[in-house]
């Protein structure tokens, strides 16, 4: 048995949604003659008598009913590989790799990139969430795109846009401290307290501090959601992203230990890439977006 051929599963489909083979051969450009020849050919090469043309109207057998989403399924199939294929051979990339840090305002960064793949369907968005020195591991491995995260490592290889600006603030649950949250607090007096501390993704973790407290005992969470709720339950006390605590700060379920002797801080956050990597069109069409409209 010769196997079904597309055209024939196009005629198919085509009669059924058009519900006539007069209709079916208009929608596809052909005779009334050649369409009606593929379906009776396609019936002949499955075996089954998929149509019932004793009606005004042709209607689906059993046989045909079950067949059919499989038929469906193909076509589509075959749809989205035709639509890659030329999306591949225009240059664009199938998919764009993008790294969001852990402090980002993810109600801002996320809504962007909506904002840029709402139009950009034809490009498969993959996202990671990274922390630390995560973002720029990928980066220089690459395996990523772009990221958006701060700037650990200043250098000349790597082109960025400054989004906006993260402030970090120390804060613990009311009552979690035994001296009072004045704001004379010194860092003598905390190192006694657990100090919570985001894991760092980067397969070769940074060196930096981020404002950890030599000798003080530490506990290390995945994620600022995780650091917050442990602050929250009076576990530990550390430095959290505005955005995720002016709520519990303005309901006090968190009290701010900023002072003369503990300070915040404030991290700018970028986009950024390779600047000698190849950036496909549909990249750099989303980095001319970023550089038009900030987030903030």
């Amino acid at each position: 048995m010769n196997e079904p051929t597309l055209f024939q599963l196009q005629c198919f489909e085509a009669l059924l949604n058009e519900g006539s083979f007069a209709a079916a051969a208009a929608r596809l450009n052909r005779t009334h003659p050649t369409v009606h020849a593929a379906v009776t050919a396609l019936e002949a090469q499955v075996g089954m008598v998929l149509l019932d043309r004793t009606g005004y109207r042709v209607s689906l057998t059993a046989h045909g009913a079950a067949f059919r989403p499989r038929a469906v399924a193909f076509l589509r199939q075959y749809e989205s590989l035709r639509r890659e294929a030329a999306r591949l051979a225009a240059g664009q990339e199938a998919e764009l790799r993008v790294v969001v840090g852990d402090l980002c305002p993810l109600p801002e960064t996320l809504g962007s990139l909506r904002r840029f793949f709402e139009t950009s369907t034809g490009t498969r968005l993959t996202l990671l969430f990274e922390a630390i020195s995560g973002p720029w591991e990928r980066l220089q491995r690459g395996e990523c795109d772009l990221f958006f995260h701060h700037l650990d490592k200043p250098t000349p290889e790597i082109e960025t846009i400054e989004l906006f600006e993260v402030q970090l603030v120390p804060v613990a649950a009311p009552g979690f401290l035994q001296q009072p949250t004045d704001g004379s607090i010194t860092i003598d007096d905390l190192r006694p307290y657990v100090q919570c501390v985001i894991r760092d993704t980067s397969r070769e973790p940074s060196d930096a501090s981020y404002y950890l407290i030599e000798g003080a005992p530490t506990c290390t969470v995945p994620d600022q959601l995780m650091k917050r709720e442990l602050i929250l339950q009076g576990l530990a006390w550390g430095h959290m992203p505005s955005h995720l605590i002016a709520d519990d700060l303005t309901e006090h379920r968190l009290v701010s230990l900023e002072g003369p002797y503990l300070r915040g801080g404030a991290l700018t956050h970028y986009a950024a890439r390779r600047r000698k990597a190849s950036h496909g069109p549909v990249a750099q069409t989303l980095w001319k977006q970023l550089q038009d409209q900030k987030i903030r």
